[in-house]
């Protein structure tokens, strides 16, 4: 079977809400693709849709080439894991596994490799009740790889994670990429998806705002400019803004510079006597190049005094996620 997600003119209306509206893309074998946008932005829907759980209005999801509807065995086709929270907590996890593998004809000892190879082997025999919210992430993603599918379909993967646990993760999803498959990772944090996503989907309002490697929206959004360390940050401000430049101080002793080169800035300062510490090309994070992004599609927006409305101006001091801690820890109930 192919390994490849196709999303194609998707169309889907919940009343007279347009949650995805002539939504297209591609997820190729080989690489992990970030599927990010605001709340809202029809990433759950389009993923309910792939997996044949809302009927599209128009267009077509396809796994493989196929609607998720007509696969046989779709265990072993494609994995999904949408809401880790949904097994009965009175059911022990590899219970939870077993009748999922039985419904394929797969064996015992396939739900004891996936145990083992999520990390929660040990708790296999333990009511889901017990388990922690990251405890269940991994016997989530445990049921996805049951059937050893080549397309991968992730919902929040990272949510209720320890740092061991996210690291691994990272290095997870980056190793089922590297034996071919085809892996959609649907997630808010995007300081993981930037250590571990190759390309990336970007909604916003059911439309599609970028579709592009990572690589290339984080050296379209670093643009030209210039990152700055000095202790004399309102002399340099001052300076550099009167030869042109604009100037954003991103901290008590650091500066972002456009519009003047680094050569030209090391001059400016040195000859002035305006003492610095570094000069370097400015790289921006994923998650400054998604707020970029989606700064006009954001329909959930908190009122910060700090930055509400701020615009650039030749100086400019901008000092100054929906996440939950999670214990990651094999704790819980024991049965």
């Amino acid at each position: 079977m192919e390994a490849t997600i196709e999303v194609r003119e998707l169309r889907k209306r919940f009343g007279a809400t347009v949650a995805v509206d002539g939504l297209s893309f591609t997820v190729e074998p080989g690489q992990v693709t970030g599927f990010v946008g605001p709340n809202g932005a029809g990433k759950s829907t389009t993923l309910r849709m792939l997996l044949g759980l809302d009927a599209p209005d128009a267009g077509t999801a396809l796994i493989g080439g196929q609607p998720y509807a007509t696969l046989r065995q779709p265990l072993t086709r494609a994995g999904a894991l949408l809401d880790a929270t949904a097994v009965h907590p009175s059911r022990r996890g590899r219970d939870h596994l077993l009748w999922l593998a039985h419904s394929h004809g797969l064996s015992a000892r396939r739900v004891d490799e996936v145990l083992e190879q999520v990390g929660i082997g040990s708790a296999g025999r333990r009511r889901a009740g017990g388990y922690s919210l990251g405890m269940r992430q991994r016997l989530g993603i445990a049921a996805a790889l049951l059937g050893d599918p080549p397309v991968l379909l992730l919902d929040e993967p990272v949510n209720g994670l320890d740092p061991e646990g996210i690291r691994w993760i990272r290095g997870f999803l980056r190793g089922l990429a590297r034996e071919g498959r085809a892996v959609l990772v649907s997630s808010h944090l995007m300081s993981e998806l930037e250590d571990s996503a190759d390309h990336l989907v970007v909604v916003g309002r059911g439309r599609l705002i970028a579709d592009t490697s990572v690589a290339a929206l984080l050296d379209a959004a670093s643009g030209n400019r210039v990152a700055l360390r000095t202790s004399a940050r309102t002399e340099a401000m001052t300076l550099l803004a009167r030869e042109g430049a604009t100037v954003a101080a991103d901290g008590p002793d650091s500066l972002t510079v456009t519009g003047l080169p680094a050569e030209r800035i090391v001059g400016l300062l040195g000859a002035a006597g305006v003492p610095f510490s570094e000069v370097g090309a400015h790289r921006a994070t994923l998650e400054e190049a998604y707020m970029e992004l989606t700064r006009d599609v954001t329909e959930f927006r908190a009122t910060d005094g700090a930055t509400d409305g701020a615009t650039d101006s030749p100086c400019r001091d901008s000092t100054g996620g929906d996440s939950t801690g999670t214990d990651d820890g094999q704790g819980g109930t024991p049965s």
